[in-house]
């Protein structure tokens, strides 16, 4: 269905991929994964039309539909929602637009009839069934949005609704080749498995870009890997990737390190015996044997995996957390009803819920960068918190390098300490000495990771830490926390993440109530099933 020929992208001198030859079948749903700057979107935007390539083409199948997830939020401010998600068949759209202004002129002239006439076929062509609206209502209404809802303003909603209804327009056209960057950003647990199960159910071929290991396990059947600045594809799931590319690696490394023994050998003989008369044939054989071995270009990967450590500068006491009777509204939403839970050594926490639900407003509480109606926040004599705020990419900033940054963050702190924070998240020698105000948000998230490694605080709260990384970070993350010794509360809709290092979970509820469960993420979600 989607070709590309010899397609090779490139920014200068720097080559992001080159030679690409892949053919996209339709029924197959690929996962397009990589390091972050490995040309991932890139790719995608070329793939979907929006950005050329340097050399090459891309062949889409004649009379096939392409659907690609717009990433901005604020293009249709002056749409209903209704339209908004309407627009993602804009011919169907124009359509049916120009009919609604025609029916209210005041008279029906030949010429208003034979145009109605036109735009009948237009909708009858792009919607047989005459069931758009029905659909438009069903799918707004699974992702939330009453039906009375859907003539207000897309003015009107917060970030996070905006982003649904863009998925929603993408979605409701069923396009044969649909293309998606990121489609879970900023979305909950629970509307990340309606996507699934919607793209589950994709009939033709799809392409998707995500940092959720659960969502490209439960979504692809096909990954796709830009890596070495070529697109290597594999069959299977992500932890089908996984298991391959990493078997894949051991036998490189095998190979190669068996070629360089011997390359070495051979070295050693030429240099000890070309000056030897009588070994001088042996070591002219020797020479020719070594111009024929191939020890091949050793590819330096764009994946490198961060190192995330999180130590205690001290042990904990027996009292650790303990919130009671928090209450707080907005206005007449109440948010938070008479909290109540007491975290204990080892605890560690995964807080969930809905978009919107509080559970920054409880991380900002616990803090105390937010104040409760009512309520008070017990804190330990011995705990040393660490905290990774939910906007941690607006508060790193400044026109200092990063070692500086994090120097700034604790003078007292081993210079040493302070560049191997930095050396475990991937800035190394010279990236050091970078401006923070040049970083990616990204990169600020690593930023934040090294920060908490150096203060080794003994109870550390997490707000969306996950935001921003890519898949081997999210790994380390998961690895780092499980094998902390002190307690985490963490708000994150990665269901991986979750399942690596959560013994715990608290759900906040509509109405500002929480549930509380001892057990791993996976054990809950069995409960509430049951």
């Amino acid at each position: 269905m989607v070709q590309t020929v010899n397609l090779k992208k490139s920014f200068g001198p720097r080559v992001l991929f080159q030679d690409i030859n892949v053919k996209l079948d339709s029924g197959k749903r690929y996962g397009l994964i990589g390091a972050n700057g490995a040309g991932k979107t890139t790719f995608l935007k070329i793939l979907s039309g929006q950005e050329d390539a340097t050399e090459g083409e891309v062949q889409i199948q004649n009379g096939k539909k392409v659907g690609t997830l717009s990433q901005n939020q604020f293009a249709y401010e002056n749409n209903t929602i209704f339209d908004a998600v309407l627009l993602g068949n804009k011919r169907l759209h124009d359509a049916v637009k120009e009919k609604e202004e025609l029916y209210l002129s005041p008279e029906f002239t030949d010429e208003i009839n034979d145009r109605l006439a036109e735009l009948e076929i237009i909708c009858c062509e792009e919607d047989p069934t005459y069931e758009y609206d029905v659909k438009i209502t069903r799918i707004l209404e699974d992702l939330g949005f009453p039906a009375a809802s859907h003539q207000d303003l897309m003015s009107t909603l917060t970030g996070g609704d905006k982003f649904k209804v863009l998925l929603a327009q993408v979605l409701y056209p069923k396009p044969d080749a649909l293309f998606l960057d990121e489609p879970t950003n900023n979305l909950d647990i629970a509307t990340i498995g309606w996507l699934e199960n919607q793209l589950q159910h994709h009939d033709g071929t799809m392409v998707v870009i995500s940092h959720d290991r659960h969502f490209l396990n439960a979504v692809c059947t096909h990954i796709l890997d830009v890596d070495f600045k070529q697109i290597r594809e594999f069959t299977g799931t992500y932890d089908d990737w996984y298991i391959a590319s990493t078997l894949i690696a051991k036998q490189n490394e095998k190979d190669v390190g068996k070629k360089l023994k011997e390359k070495e050998e051979l070295e050693k003989f030429i240099t000890r015996f070309s000056a030897n008369a009588s070994k001088a044939k042996q070591a002219t054989s020797r020479q020719k044997q070594l111009d024929k071995l191939d020890i091949g270009a050793i590819q330096i990967s764009s994946r490198r995996d961060p190192s995330i450590i999180f130590k205690q500068k001290r042990e904990v006491g027996k009292e650790l957390l303990t919130v009671k009777n928090i209450c707080k509204s907005y206005g007449d939403q109440v948010v938070l009803d008479n909290i109540n839970f007491t975290v204990e050594k080892g605890d560690k926490i995964a807080l969930i819920g809905t978009n919107g639900i509080g559970k920054t407003t409880i991380c900002e509480i616990l803090e105390g960068n937010l104040k409760a109606d009512s309520g008070e926040v017990l804190w330990g004599a011995t705990i040393q918190n660490s905290y990774f705020p939910q906007n941690a990419t607006d508060i790193i900033e400044g026109d200092v390098t990063l070692y500086d940054w994090l120097r700034n963050c604790d003078r007292d702190a081993d210079i040493s300490e302070i560049r191997n924070c930095l050396g475990r998240m991937l800035f190394n020698g010279q990236e050091q000495e970078k401006k923070v105000n040049s970083c990616s948000g990204g990169e600020k998230h690593r930023m934040m990771l090294s920060k908490i490694m150096l203060e080794q605080g003994n109870f550390l709260v997490l707000d969306e830490p996950t935001n921003h990384l890519d898949l081997e970070a999210i790994i380390a993350l998961g690895e780092g926390l499980l094998e902390y010794p002190g307690s985490v509360i963490c708000v994150s809709h990665d269901r991986e993440l979750l399942d690596a290092f959560a013994n715990r979970i608290i759900e906040i509820q509509p109405g500002g109530t929480i549930i509380d469960f001892k057990g791993s993420y996976e054990e809950y979600i069995e409960s509430k099933e049951a």
